[in-house]
């Protein structure tokens, strides 16, 4: 087993505490922090693939991935922000 499977574990268990989060998060807050955790585990996954398969093409689909992810947290963010208010 090398050290990409190992790491791909890890982020395997980091997805399911990120999903378990987003299931029984007691608040807003606790299910966005759920889905956003699940969502970088998910991105680092495809980084590791890119790497483990040497396929060039994914390294872009991680790059569009965080890009829409960091839209995704501000957006977030705000629908948040304003539930408090």
């Amino acid at each position: 087993m090398s050290s990409l499977d190992v790491a791909l574990v890890a982020i395997t268990v980091v997805f399911l505490v990120g999903a378990w989060r987003t299931a029984h998060g007691p608040g807003a807050v606790d299910r966005v922090l759920g889905v956003e955790l699940a969502y970088a585990a998910l991105v680092a996954a495809a980084a590791l693939l890119a790497v483990r398969q040497s396929e060039p093409v994914l390294v872009d689909v991680v790059l569009v991935a965080s890009l829409v992810g960091f839209l995704a947290s501000v957006g977030l963010a705000d629908l948040v922000d304003q539930d408090d208010a």
